[in-house]
C-alpha cells in the first residue's frame, strides 16, 4: 500500500504556461517516484467553458470551473497554481492564501512592488507553502553553474552579462490586449520586456551572483500606437519594447542586461556569461544542455573554452532521466520546479524562489523602469541573502 500523500491541484489558466505546468504535474510521479507527495489534477479553471472543458479532458483534470473564486472555495483543492495574465495574480493568490491553500504562481509575481507586497503578506500570514515559477534556475546546466560558483571555481566575480532576444512583436499590425497579446497591454502585463523577459534574467543573475544594488537603464517603445483587441481602436502603447541596463551587484561585480522583442531572427535567445578571476562560464538556452567553461588555471598549452555536456547522472537532476549523452529540454525545467516544490513540502522547507524572494526581482524591474523614465541611477532596495 502506498504511503504517498495526494496534493490536489487547482490550475487557473489554460494557455502556454497552463500546458507547461500540467505536463510537469503529470510527469513528476514517473521520474521522481521517491517523492512523498503525488500531484492530482483535480480541477482547471478558465472563463471559456468549451475550451476549459477540452483542456481538462486533454490533460486529465477531473473537473473544471469557469470562476476562479469557486475553485479557491473548493474543499477538495490543496494548492492553487496561477497561470493567468499578470494583473490577475494578486487577487487570486491573496484569496487562495486566505482560504488556506498553497500557492504556486507564474512569473513575474505581480505588476509592481506595491501589488506584490500584500501577496507576500498573505502567504506569510497564512503560513502556506508558496513558490514562483522562475523555471530557468532548474535547467541542469544553470544549476551546475550555481554549483561551480558556490564552490569558488570562478573566484571573485567581475562581470555578469545576459540578454533575452525575441522578434515576435515587430509587426505594427499586431494588436495589444486580449488573449495572446495581453503582454503588449500595460494594464494586463505591468510592463513589456522588463517584466516578461528581463525578470527571468534578473532572477537567475541574483540566484547565481547575489543582489543587484543599483541600476541605470534605457527603454524604448518602437511602435507608439496599436489597435486594442477589445475596443478595435488605436491606443497609445505604454509597455517597453526593448530595455538595456547596467548595474552594480552587492559583491562588487558589474552587470549588463538587454532584452527586446525587436531582434529579427531571434525567437528566444537567452544567454548569460559570468567572468571571474579564475574562470568564466556561459550558457545559451538554444543549447540548454551545455555549459561552456574556461579555467585560466589549466596548463597554458591546453587552456581554452570547454563544452560540458550536462547529461551525466552526477550532474543536477540528470539521474532522474535517461543515460549519459541524451539531452532533456525546456519542459523539464518545470518538472524540476514541481519536484523541488514537492520535496520542500515533504521536508517542511520553503521552495525558492518564494513570493518574498520573487518580490526582490520585482524591485529590480521597478528600479529599471524608473531609471529609464528619469534617466538616472536608481537604488533597488534589494535585500538578497
Amino acid at each position: 500500500m502506498s504511503n504517498k500523500k495526494d496534493l490536489r491541484i487547482g490550475l487557473v489558466g489554460y494557455g502556454f504556461m497552463g500546458r507547461t505546468h500540467s505536463n510537469a504535474y503529470r510527469r513528476v510521479p514517473n521520474f521522481f517516484p521517491d517523492l512523498q507527495y503525488n500531484p492530482i489534477l483535480k480541477a482547471v479553471c478558465a472563463r471559456n467553458e468549451e475550451r476549459v472543458k477540452a483542456f481538462a479532458e486533454q490533460w486529465g483534470y477531473e473537473s473544471f470551473e469557469t470562476d476562479w473564486r469557486k475553485l479557491v472555495a473548493r474543499d477538495d483543492i490543496d494548492a492553487i497554481d496561477i497561470c493567468t495574465p499578470n494583473h490577475m495574480h494578486a487577487e487570486i493568490a491573496i484569496a487562495a492564501a486566505e482560504a488556506g491553500k498553497m500557492v504556486l504562481c507564474e512569473k513575474p509575481l505581480a505588476r509592481t512592488v506595491a501589488e506584490a507586497q500584500p501577496m507576500v503578506d498573505a502567504v506569510e500570514k497564512a503560513g502556506i507553502a508558496n513558490t514562483v515559477y522562475y523555471n530557468y534556475r532548474r535547467v541542469p546546466a544553470v544549476t551546475l553553474a550555481k554549483q561551480l560558483i558556490d564552490a569558488g571555481k570562478l573566484g571573485k566575480i567581475f562581470h555578469y552579462r545576459a540578454n533575452f532576444l525575441q522578434d515576435w512583436t515587430i509587426s505594427p499590425e499586431l494588436p495589444q490586449g486580449g488573449e495572446g497579446t495581453w503582454r503588449l497591454d500595460n494594464d494586463a502585463a505591468g510592463s513589456g520586456v522588463t517584466g516578461d523577459l528581463l525578470a527571468h534574467c534578473i532572477d537567475t543573475a541574483m540566484w547565481l551572483n547575489g543582489g543587484i544594488k543599483d541600476v541605470s537603464a534605457v527603454t524604448e517603445t518602437f511602435i507608439k500606437e496599436r489597435v486594442h483587441s477589445k475596443t478595435g481602436e488605436k491606443q497609445k502603447v505604454t509597455i517597453d519594447d526593448a530595455c538595456l541596463f547596467h548595474c552594480h551587484f552587492d559583491n562588487g561585480s558589474l552587470g549588463l542586461f538587454e532584452a527586446t522583442r525587436y531582434a529579427r531572427g531571434h525567437k528566444a535567445l537567452y544567454t548569460f556569461e559570468i567572468n571571474g578571476e579564475h574562470a568564466s562560464i556561459r550558457w545559451d538556452l538554444h543549447d540548454l544542455s551545455r555549459l561552456e567553461y574556461f579555467d585560466h588555471r589549466d596548463e597554458s598549452v591546453e587552456r581554452g573554452w570547454r563544452s560540458i555536456h550536462v547529461t551525466d547522472g552526477d550532474q543536477p537532476y540528470m539521474d532522474k532521466w535517461w543515460v549519459p549523452g541524451l539531452s532533456i529540454g525546456y519542459e523539464h525545467s518545470f518538472v524540476h520546479q514541481v519536484a523541488d516544490f514537492l520535496k520542500a513540502l515533504e521536508e517542511g522547507k520553503p521552495c525558492s524562489p518564494t513570493f518574498k524572494e520573487a518580490q526582490e526581482t520585482q524591485k529590480v524591474c521597478e528600479a529599471v523602469l524608473e531609471s529609464a523614465k528619469s534617466r538616472s541611477w536608481k537604488d533597488t532596495g534589494v535585500e538578497w541573502k
